[in-house]
C-alpha cells in the first residue's frame, strides 16, 4: 500500500518525538511519503494531488479538525467517488478533534495509530456522509465557492464565538476549554441581534423558519466535546444520513442559561429543546439567509461574514479507515 501522511507540525497535542514514532510505526507496515504543512490551505493541495494521483491509495491527516477539513475539501475536489478516490485515515493530534472521536477512534495519537493500523490489517472502513456548503445563487454571496465539511457548521452566534478564539490564538493564546467559555460570555455581551434574530431556514417544500439568532447544521454526532464529555447539539445527526439543524431564535439571559444547561447535559437520546429551539433531521437541501452579514464556520474555522449559504447533504461521499 502507498500512503501519503499530512503532518500538521503546529499540531496542538503532539510535539516532534511523537510524531517521529507515529511515522515509523506507520511506514512499518506502508510504503509511506510524509510531507510537513507550510502554509495555510497546504493540505488542501496535498489531498488533491493524492486525489489526482494514480497510485496513492491511502491519505493519513495528522492533526487537528481544521487538518482534516483541508485533506478532505483536497481529496473531493472534482467531487465524491468513494470507489475511485484514497481512502482516509485520521490520527488526532489537535484540542478537540471531534472528527476522530465521532469515528470512534481513541482521542490519543499513539493510540489512535494502532487503532488506523488494526483496521488496516483487519480491512474495516466505513464510508461516511459528509455536508456541503456554497454561495447561494442569486445572492451577493453567490461567487463563494463550494467546501466540504466533516461535523458541523454555524452561522451566527457560535461562528462568532469560533472567530473570537481565533483571534486569541493568532495573539499566541492557548486552545482551551476555558477559553472557549470566556469567548462564549464576550460574544453574547456583545451580540446585537440576540432577541430578534436575521436568520431564515428555506428548504423545498416547506414553510420558511424565520427570526433565528443562530443555525448550527450537524453532520454527525456529537457537536463537540468539553474535554472528555460530549456535547450533542443534534442528536441524530449521523455520517449515515444527510444534515441535522439546531436553530435558536432567542437569546435572552434566561434562554441562554437554559439552552446552556441542556447542552451540557445533552445526551444521545435529549439535545436542547424549547419553544424557541428548532431542530430538522437528516435535510438534504437547505438555505440560510440573514438580513445582516454574519460570522460563519465550518469544521470550528471561521471563514468569515456571510449573508446566505446553501447546504447539501451528501451521504456516501468518502472512505474512511476505523
Amino acid at each position: 500500500m502507498r500512503a501519503l501522511l499530512v503532518v500538521n507540525p503546529a499540531a496542538t497535542t503532539t510535539s516532534a518525538r511523537t510524531r517521529d514514532v507515529l511515522i515509523h510505526a506507520l511506514a512499518s507496515e506502508m510504503k509511506l511519503e510524509a510531507v510537513s504543512t507550510e502554509y495555510r490551505g497546504h493540505a488542501r493541495d496535498l489531498g488533491r494531488r493524492a486525489a489526482e494521483s494514480d497510485d496513492i491509495d491511502l491519505v493519513v491527516a495528522l492533526g487537528g479538525d481544521g487538518t482534516v477539513n483541508e485533506v478532505v475539501n483536497g481529496l473531493l475536489h472534482n467531487g465524491p467517488h468513494p470507489e475511485g478516490l484514497p481512502r482516509l485515515a485520521v490520527v488526532p493530534g489537535g484540542s478537540t478533534n471531534v472528527f476522530a472521536r465521532a469515528l470512534g477512534l481513541p482521542n490519543d495519537a499513539v493510540e489512535a495509530t494502532g487503532a488506523i493500523l488494526d483496521a488496516l490489517r483487519d480491512r474495516t472502513e466505513r464510508t461516511v456522509g459528509l455536508g456541503l456548503a456554497a454561495g447561494t445563487p442569486g445572492t451577493e454571496d453567490e461567487g463563494v465557492p463550494q467546501r466540504w465539511f466533516t461535523f458541523c457548521a454555524g452561522f451566527g452566534f457560535d461562528a462568532g464565538v469560533v472567530g473570537r478564539v481565533e483571534q486569541q490564538r493568532e495573539r499566541g493564546r492557548r486552545s482551551t476549554h476555558a477559553l472557549y467559555v470566556r469567548q462564549v460570555l464576550r460574544q453574547f455581551l456583545d451580540e446585537p441581534h440576540r432577541r430578534h434574530g436575521t436568520i431564515t431556514l428555506e428548504q423545498p417544500g416547506a414553510d420558511p423558519v424565520r427570526d433565528l439568532v443562530l443555525s448550527i447544521v450537524c453532520n454527525t454526532s456529537p457537536w463537540t466535546y468539553l474535554g472528555n464529555r460530549p456535547v450533542y447539539a443534534s442528536p441524530k445527526a449521523s455520517f449515515d444520513t444527510a444534515l441535522d439543524v439546531l436553530g435558536l431564535s432567542k437569546l435572552s439571559t434566561p434562554a441562554v442559561a437554559r439552552y446552556a444547561t441542556q447542552l451540557l447535559t445533552s445526551s444521545p437520546e435529549r439535545g436542547p429543546h424549547g419553544k424557541h429551539a428548532v431542530t430538522l433531521h437528516d435535510q438534504t437541501d437547505f438555505t440560510l439567509h440573514s438580513k445582516v452579514p454574519l460570522p460563519f464556520q465550518m469544521d470550528g474555522d471561521h471563514l468569515g461574514l456571510r449573508t446566505s449559504v446553501t447546504f447539501t447533504g451528501v451521504r456516501r461521499a468518502l472512505r474512511v479507515i476505523v
